[in-house]
């Protein structure tokens, strides 16, 4: 175990030439990231997650009954032994021939077993009630820490001048704030990984995990390395979107469509000035050349700007993504009335539409008029997967 720490924390790896850990050992007169104080987060993690359970409960769940938003889920389906063993051990999307199969052993109708594997598909997924008091949950924690970023960070000459980030690298001694800052952020993050087992699992389970972790990991990473300057940036940016788009699915949820449009028009052109422009220009300029020309390379700081730099491809393609519904959504719409967010769908997607293979009817049955479990018409969408974080939430 002794060789494995001493390998993994190869100082050659992780700092600059001819600096050592014990360079960066607190002192009375500074004090420095220690990989140590991220254990303060696992616990703070849990209790963000029971204040979030607090708040749905006693803060959310009643605005959204003030906004008459309902609490009842999808209509649920017929219980039935054989169509629940297909679904649960087979498949939940029947191919024609397997429905042939089951029409001819329950003496159903085939039009009759395709709505009932609709309806128990729509039966897994939240209630709008449910989503809206996430969403809000979402937008209170982004909004405090985005103001809170800009606060403190206004403050610090590293704002300004992106070259104070590496000035005196990695001798730049850790401040309250920062410590604050970066131990909420990754506590908050860890809480989303958490509350992914307990919350009912949507379609996109797998890619939630892996961007918590994704946004886990470059938090750690930042931190332990002293990039701590660097990362506040990066992180405030990523937040300044997600309050945006967590507003406009809490009007959507509420059906108050108008600032639906306007919140998500204004989401739309911040997350790809952000993300497309600042964060190239801004953030990678100062990782890449700025600290190069300052700090000079070194295999962590490789590593550092992999990470960025995939993640600017993210941020192209959620930007593909988010034009994409736009467009579709002014399209199949009217003008002044379209919908880039639909109401009664969730696939824990921040761009939130409806499900094509989930809930339209199959190619030989498009000709009957159907309604939706929940009473809402139907909107084609893209399903998109945006952030919020890394953040982002892809920090």
């Amino acid at each position: 175990m002794a060789g494995i720490l001493a390998w993994f924390w190869n100082e050659r790896f992780w700092l600059p030439h001819n600096v050592t850990w014990a360079d960066l050992k607190n002192t009375d007169e500074a004090t420095f990231p220690q990989a140590e104080d991220l254990y303060l987060a696992c616990p703070l993690a849990f209790c963000i997650f029971m204040i979030r359970l607090v708040f749905e409960r006693f803060i959310a769940r009643p605005c959204a009954m003030g906004l008459k938003i309902q609490a009842s889920g999808p209509q649920k389906a017929q219980p039935n032994a054989i169509l629940e063993k297909v679904f649960t051990a087979i498949t939940k999307h029947p191919d024609e021939k397997r429905l042939e199969g089951l029409s001819k052993q329950l003496d159903w109708d085939v039009r009759t077993i395709q709505r009932w594997f609709r309806q128990r598909r729509n039966q897994e997924k939240p209630s709008t009630l449910a989503r809206f008091c996430e969403s809000m949950w979402r937008f209170t924690f982004y909004l405090y820490i985005f103001t809170y970023g800009v606060r403190f960070l206004k403050k610090t000459p590293w704002l300004w001048n992106t070259k104070e980030c590496w000035y005196n690298y990695p001798y730049q001694p850790l401040t309250v704030d920062i410590h604050y800052y970066y131990i909420l952020e990754l506590s908050f993050y860890l809480s989303l990984l958490f509350s992914q087992f307990t919350d009912i699992r949507r379609k996109d389970f797998l890619l939630m995990f892996l961007h918590h972790v994704a946004t886990i990991s470059l938090i750690t990473f930042s931190y332990v390395n002293n990039m701590a300057r660097v990362g506040t940036l990066v992180m405030c940016l990523h937040d300044a979107a997600d309050v945006l788009i967590e507003a406009a699915k809490m009007a959507n949820y509420a059906k108050c469509q108008i600032l639906c449009n306007l919140l998500f028009a204004m989401f739309a052109i911040l997350f790809i000035s952000s993300r497309l422009g600042f964060y190239p220009i801004w953030i990678l300029n100062t990782t890449l050349f700025e600290s190069w020309e300052i700090v000079g390379p070194y295999p962590s700081w490789w590593v550092f700007n992999l990470l960025l730099i995939l993640l600017q491809l993210l941020h192209s393609f959620w930007s593909y993504l988010i034009v994409k519904t736009a467009c579709r959504a002014i399209s199949r719409g009217k003008v002044g009335k379209w919908n880039p967010l639909h109401v009664s769908k969730d696939d824990r997607s921040d761009i939130e539409s409806s499900s094509d293979e989930d809930d339209n009817p199959p190619p030989n049955q498009k000709h009957h008029s159907s309604s939706t479990t929940n009473g809402t018409n139907k909107n084609h969408g893209t399903n998109g997967y945006l952030t919020g974080a890394l953040y982002p939430e892809e920090h």
